[in-house]
Formats: C-alpha cells, sequence, structure tokens
C-alpha cells in the first residue's frame, strides 16, 4: 500500500497501453478540460431514474468520490486532478461537511460537482421512509447552506443502487436521478495503489462512472498514473454533470 513506485508506475502503464490499442482507443492526443459550472442542471436528456454510466459514444469520463474521511487526502486528490486538468465529481457525506466546512467551497471553486451522499452513511435501503427522508434532506439542507444548492446528484450510502423508495425521495428532495457507477476502483479496501490503477484502466471506457474515496492513501498515489493514462487515450475525466449533457 501507499506511494506508488517508478517500476509499478511503468508496469501499470505498459499493462494498459495493451488494453487501450485492444480497445481502439486513439494513441496521444492534447485534450481539453474546460471548466464547468458544477451549480449548472444536467441537459434534459432522455434519462432512467439510475445512471450506472454516460454516453459510450463520446471520450468522456466521470470520475465521482465518496466524500468522507481525511480532508488532506480530500485536498491532495483534488489538487492532482486539477494539475491534468480534471474535474470530478464529489458525492459528500453530511456529517464530513459538518467537519469540514470549508472542503464544500474548495470543491465548487475548483470546478467540480458537488452531491449528496446522505448524511451519516448508513445502509439508506434498510431505513424506514423518516428515516431515509432524513438522511437525504440533512445532507441536502448542509450542501445549500454552505454552497446555496442542493447539488445536481444524489448517491445512496452503502449500496450501489438506490431502491424505488431511495429514488422517489431523492426526486421529492431534488436530485432528479440517482448517481450509480460501472466501475469500483475498491480503492476502500485498501488493495495498493497500483491495484487501484489497474482495476480502473482495465474496465474504463468512454462514458464511464468511476467510484473511488476520499480518506485513502492507495487513491492519491493512483490518481496521477490514471490521469496520464486517460489522457494517453483521449478520454477527458470531466463533472458528471458534463458527462450528460
Amino acid at each position: 500500500m501507499g506511494r506508488v513506485t517508478a517500476t509499478e508506475r511503468r508496469a501499470v502503464l505498459l499493462a494498459t497501453a495493451g488494453l487501450a490499442l485492444a480497445a481502439g482507443c486513439a494513441t496521444r492526443n492534447a485534450v481539453a478540460h474546460p471548466v464547468h459550472s458544477s451549480s449548472r442542471a444536467p441537459a434534459p436528456l432522455a434519462l432512467p431514474a439510475q445512471l450506472t454510466h454516460g454516453p459510450r459514444d463520446r471520450p468522456r469520463v466521470a470520475l465521482t468520490f465518496h466524500g468522507g474521511g481525511d480532508p488532506a487526502t480530500a485536498r491532495a486528490l483534488l489538487t492532482e486532478a486539477e494539475k491534468h486538468g480534471a474535474r470530478v465529481t464529489v458525492l459528500a457525506v453530511g456529517t464530513w461537511l459538518d467537519a469540514h466546512p470549508d472542503l464544500a467551497r474548495r470543491i465548487r471553486d475548483g470546478g467540480h460537482d458537488l452531491g449528496n451522499h446522505t448524511l451519516r452513511h448508513l445502509d439508506i435501503n434498510a431505513m424506514s421512509e423518516a428515516e431515509a427522508r432524513a438522511e437525504i434532506a440533512g445532507c441536502a439542507e448542509r450542501l445549500k447552506r454552505l454552497t446555496g444548492s442542493v447539488g445536481s446528484w444524489f448517491r445512496p450510502s452503502r449500496t450501489p443502487t438506490a431502491s424505488p423508495l431511495v429514488t422517489r425521495l431523492a426526486q421529492e428532495a431534488g436530485y432528479p436521478h440517482v448517481l450509480s457507477y460501472d466501475v469500483d476502483s475498491l480503492d476502500f479496501t485498501s488493495p495498493g495503489a497500483a491495484a487501484v490503477a489497474r482495476k480502473v484502466l482495465a474496465e474504463i471506457r468512454e462514458g464511464s462512472v468511476v467510484s473511488l474515496h476520499f480518506g485513502y492513501a492507495d487513491t492519491v498515489a493512483a490518481l496521477p498514473v490514471v490521469l496520464e493514462e486517460l489522457d494517453r487515450r483521449g478520454l477527458a475525466a470531466v463533472t458528471t454533470t458534463e458527462l450528460f449533457s
């Protein structure tokens, strides 16, 4: 675990180069990564209530982070993304925002999306209607107080997909769609930075939504490798708002 060594870094990039060629991805291109306001709502496309990935015909992907844990790793990940011209999506836990309210502005000021990942990060699908509503509304209230908006995106806690009840409650709270993902980095298992990078790069493709986490050193060390390879493949890391626009 920990930082990727130079040898590991080269090995990951060499291995993923073969994956990129097999998938017919472009060789290195200069990709523009414009800053997009995270307050802009997604365009009115015909989208399902639960989203696992974006359009497969455009060279864009969304790196989404569960907002919790050590704020130092959050700042490091945001800074690294910005160095590469990438924008990410942060689904924040409400109690984490209580502890680190400055990070809400840091995320928004960086041009990233900020959304709702429930108040306490409990198993929301197992809750009663009143409990689940309070979890969604509690985080939404904090986002509104800190940024002026509840955010465009909701991700349920402790599950990749929301139950019909939770989906309805999220819509009532102002979130038209539940944001899931099609690539799970498994970084929360602390498998080592090289393993995180390999898994993401083996599965990511046009339109992918990747699940990552703040609070893990492996993720901080893996992110430069992932971003460099995405750039080599011609895939832009954009906000979820842009992915679905």
